[in-house]
């Protein structure tokens, strides 16, 4: 049974949440407000994590921080806004996994949910769990990429967009085909999400983030990671 906290400060919504979690087969922890939150994540352990962004104390951006400081493998969905692009954009760098906008139907959540839980495994499968790009050996079972003696830890979600990138290297990969194939949906993410993605590895992989070696943008079309 997968283990959820939810960090959700308005009383009926939050129960409400719980409720029909729990009824869908998950184990829910109901943290009320940032520090409660902050709290529960360093005493258990959890699959997923599922936080507003409006909360007392500290806010779900502060909550995500601290989480990402201490693991990039637990999964964040952030709960946002419908008209305010900025906090998706800010949810995302600071290391959300998705988001979801409100008000949203049950049966949305519940599928972006699995969908994410999905995730934690499915980069593991079809191909080898050590990768390689340049002197970077990309570890899919341990979720690193390591270098000499460097390490840097991934999101199931980011080793998913890399994992994508290098089985299809040397051809360009469209944000729409990225969507597909990772998020497992159409359109209903912006594509400005993948471009957050691909910024937060190129953040890793790249000496220059700006002028991308191993991640390359091509104008209008998507990106490709070129043969060597």
């Amino acid at each position: 049974m997968s283990r959820i906290l939810l960090v959700e400060d308005e009383e009926s919504l939050a129960r409400g949440l719980q409720f029909n979690l729990e009824a869908d087969g998950y184990q829910v922890t109901l943290a009320r407000d940032g520090q409660q939150a902050i709290e529960l994540f360093d005493q258990e352990d959890f699959d997923l994590v599922i936080l507003d962004v409006m909360l007392p104390y500290h806010s779900g951006f502060e909550v995500a921080e601290h989480i990402r400081e201490k693991t990039q493998q637990l999964p964040i969905l952030f709960l946002t806004a419908r008209r305010d692009t900025g906090d998706k954009i800010k949810g995302l760098k600071v290391g959300a996994d998705d988001y979801l906008t409100k008000p949203f139907s049950l049966d949305e959540l519940l599928l972006r949910i699995e969908r994410i839980l999905q995730r934690k495994t499915w980069y593991r499968q079809d191909d080898s769990l050590h990768l390689k790009l340049g002197e970077w050996e990309i570890d899919l079972e341990a979720l690193q990429l390591k270098k000499k003696d460097l390490k840097v830890s991934l999101t199931p979600l980011e080793a998913g967009v890399l994992k994508y990138l290098l089985k299809h290297r040397g051809k360009i990969v469209s944000r729409k085909e990225l969507l597909k194939n990772v998020w497992h949906t159409d359109s209903e993410i912006e594509t400005r999400t993948v471009d957050i993605f691909i910024a937060r590895l190129r953040k890793y992989l790249e000496e220059d983030p700006l002028n991308p070696h191993w991640i390359k943008s091509i104008r209008g079309a998507g990106y490709m990671i070129p043969e060597e």
